[in-house]
């Protein structure tokens, strides 16, 4: 994995762009409780990964919006477009294993570091447990892959394409693959919640972190399905 992943960071075609708008990690960070697994371990082999981009206006006009705890809308830190859900491995057939250990924990260093990244701690903390101990030792070791890749990504201006008269999935997937030319369009999977509103942009990896086409039911809505982006300011 690491060999994988260094081979990809040594291929980057300069500065990366996958960051907030503005974020400041804060100086002392409240540790989350302990995670507690939503489902069984599951130790299957993995075949490929996902990038999973969350799109945070829209994540911040549901219930989390109105928790002034919550550091990813509450402004404390900064605001945010594209942040990361997570890197999650795979096993093909929808499947992937899961929740392969729950120690150790991150450390608040960990979770400080990362924060401008996925702006939520229990999230990274989860994310760790669930996917990331299926495939790395530590949580820095995940943190560490899932950065490289998200640091790989150039995102587009999710705000000038909500604007785009009869905007569609195919338009989203053609502006992330028009500033990442190593990644196709059917390698870009798009989730959207009741009403067609982008939630999600998930990227699809091979075992050795090189784009690859998503499986079919991870690719979302056709390319012809309206779309609409929430911009939330």
């Amino acid at each position: 994995m690491r060999s994988a992943l260094g081979a990809l960071l040594l291929a980057l075609p300069g500065p990366a762009l996958a960051q907030a708008y503005q974020c400041q990690a804060p100086q002392e960070i409240e540790m989350p409780r302990p995670v507690q697994p939503d489902g069984p371990v599951r130790k299957t082999r993995i075949t490929g990964y996902t990038l999973a981009i969350s799109w945070s206006p829209e994540f911040c006009r549901g219930r989390a919006g109105s928790d002034p705890g919550n550091l990813q809308c509450n402004g404390r830190i900064g605001r945010f477009g594209f942040v990361l859900h997570g890197l999650w491995p795979n096993s093909g057939g929808g499947k992937y294993p899961q929740w392969c250990a729950l120690t150790p924990r991150p450390s608040a260093e960990d979770l400080k570091a990362n924060l401008c990244m996925t702006p939520v701690p229990w999230l990274l903390e989860h994310e760790w447990a669930k996917h990331g101990s299926c495939m790395a030792r530590t949580p820095g070791a995940y943190f560490r892959s899932a950065a490289i890749l998200w640091n790989s990504i150039r995102l587009p201006d999710a705000d000038q394409l909500s604007r785009q008269e009869f905007l569609t999935a195919g338009e989203i997937r053609r502006a992330f693959a028009a500033l990442n030319p190593a990644l196709p369009r059917n390698a870009i999977g798009i989730r959207s919640g009741n009403g067609g509103w982008l939630r999600e942009v998930h990227l699809c990896y091979g075992k050795d972190f090189m784009p690859k086409a998503c499986e079919p039911r991870a690719l979302g809505p056709r390319d012809t399905v309206p779309l609409k982006i929430w911009r939330g300011l």
